[in-house]
């Protein structure tokens, strides 16, 4: 088990790194999460929703995602409210003062989750969230040492050292946790150090003396690695020489599946920054409104001044696009007469799309491929272009005016759908397809036609991009820097299996 002196310490990073290390080793992995609490989701391939960091784990471990992985998830609405979904369906909201009341409930559903997957692979690497140190909430834990405890499972205890403070961090959290807790403790991780470790060596020295407990490793900090984040994008914003298109995200205060935009940041002269004013908008050649877990977002965009920005670039050009919530705020209505996701049973939209958004009870949650039909303006030439992503949102947005749409199939039913609407002028496009540009043909169609409209040249695209290759220098970065031996040690695991299998 992987835990943490804190939330954003790399749990999850580290965890996938794991999950490809034991991989490589020839072991049957999977990763699990007793309980996640994050707006970055994903929909299995049976339309379970799960937290977006374990399907990315079970990417890095070469297996399809599963419900098993993550049973509970917590999708914050407000800061003090959340939408429970057990199993991959939503179960109701809950408070924050509320979470442990349903303890008795939800253990059942993690352990028997946790003994399916044991009973189907050989490893699985689990995840803890935020620290196991918070003694407020001890009694009511589903997710750090209670789940070490019931699997009776090593720990690796990792701490932040980019931000200050990890000593203390390590120190403090296992002086707060009881004596058989801290029996389960193997070894801790110091994560994202900068510079040359040998510095570090006194002080690791003196935190091993003081823990009785080894550091197994020092973690370095990456950017060369491109592996999905869970948290916010703050900060993400990166300079690029070569950027002739300008590309600007609105980070919307519940702001989910940011990871949709990554391949943009990638893309050979594309410039990719996450906004939260007027000031920082400037004039981009792309604006992107994201997916949001509630559309009271557009409130927020209203009273920060970005809705009448957004309104004026899109009447001067700029192209603007909306991805499952920021789509449903394109359009003129959000209709909610039974307040499934706000307190109000009807707003209006920002009005660049001629749609309407009605909320229904029943989440639609899918894995979806399919095609372009009808592209122009934005889409032109992506006619037939092959579209792969998910979809996750309640209800469901119609016109009776779009011509061009994204013809898909869902993969949980098989049923057909048409999603999507496309502006009188070609320029504003909105969808509920997560991951869409994810997608490379048309991911680059966009690109060339913004450029080709601006009247700019693209730098040539180097060499393809390949997530599986990222996992796999992630898990030489972590392997290179743990003590395997001690960590298969603890696991009483002993020799590893040959490396270098092929994949299944």
């Amino acid at each position: 088990m992987v835990q943490g002196t804190g939330s954003s310490v790399g749990k999850s990073v580290l965890s996938a790194a794991l999950c490809r290390i034991f991989r490589q080793d020839g072991w049957a992995v999977a990763p699990f999460k007793a309980q996640n609490m994050s707006l970055q989701s994903f929909v299995t391939p049976d339309g379970a929703e799960i937290g977006r960091s374990q399907a990315v784990q079970a990417a890095a471990a070469r297996v399809e995602p599963t419900v098993d992985m993550n049973p509970i998830l917590l999708k914050p609405e407000a800061d003090y409210r959340s939408q429970v979904v057990v199993r991959g369906k939503p179960q109701g909201r809950t408070l924050s003062k509320e979470f442990d009341r349903p303890r008795p409930r939800l253990w059942n559903v993690v352990t028997e989750s946790l003994d399916r997957l044991r009973s189907q692979y050989d490893v699985v690497v689990m995840e803890g969230a935020g620290s196991p140190a918070e003694i407020n909430l001890r009694s009511g834990d589903i997710v750090n040492m209670e789940v070490a405890l019931y699997a009776n499972a090593p720990v690796l205890l990792v701490g932040d050292i980019d931000n200050g403070g990890v000593f203390a961090s390590l120190y403090g959290t296992i002086a707060l946790i009881d004596q058989r807790e801290r029996d389960l403790i193997c070894g801790t991780v110091v994560n994202k150090f900068r510079g040359d470790v040998s510095i570090l060596m006194p002080g690791l020295a003196r935190l091993e003396e003081l823990m009785g407990i080894p550091v197994l490793g020092v973690v370095s900090y990456f950017h060369d690695i491109h592996i999905p984040e869970e948290d916010s994008p703050a900060g993400k914003n990166t300079e690029k020489t070569d950027a002739v298109i300008d590309v600007v995200v609105v980070a919307l205060p519940h702001i989910s599946n940011f990871d949709d935009f990554d391949p943009l940041e990638r893309e050979p002269g594309v410039g990719l920054r996450y906004v939260r004013s007027v000031a920082e908008i400037g004039r981009p050649d792309l604006l992107i409104i994201p997916g949001t877990k509630t559309t009271a977002d557009l409130a927020w965009l209203r009273d920060s001044g970005i809705a009448s920005v957004v309104q004026g670039l899109a009447d001067s050009g700029t192209a603007v696009v909306g991805i499952c919530g920021g789509f449903q705020m394109l359009g003129r209505r959000i209709l909610d007469p039974d307040l499934v996701e706000s307190d109000e049973p009807a707003v209006n939209g920002l009005g660049l799309l001629p749609v309407e958004t009605r909320f229904a009870a029943r989440k639609e949650t899918h894995q979806v491929e399919g095609s372009v039909v009808g592209g122009r303006g934005i889409l032109a030439g992506a006619d037939g272009l092959q579209v792969h992503g998910y979809e996750i949102h309640m209800g469901s947005t119609t016109s009776a005016n779009c011509t061009c749409r994204l013809s898909l199939i869902r993969r949980s039913d098989g049923s057909r759908t048409l999603d999507g609407c496309l502006s009188g002028d070609g320029w504003i496009f909105g969808c509920y397809v997560h991951g869409l540009f994810h997608n490379d043909e048309l991911r680059r169609a966009v690109v060339r036609n913004i450029a080709g409209r601006k009247g700019v040249s693209l730098p040539r695209i180097g060499g393809s991009f390949s997530q599986d290759a990222e996992f796999d220098k992630l898990a030489h970065l972590v392997r290179t820097s743990l003590n395997m031996d001690a960590v298969y040690e603890s696991m009483g695991m002993g020799a590893r299996r040959s490396m270098q299998i092929p994949r299944r």
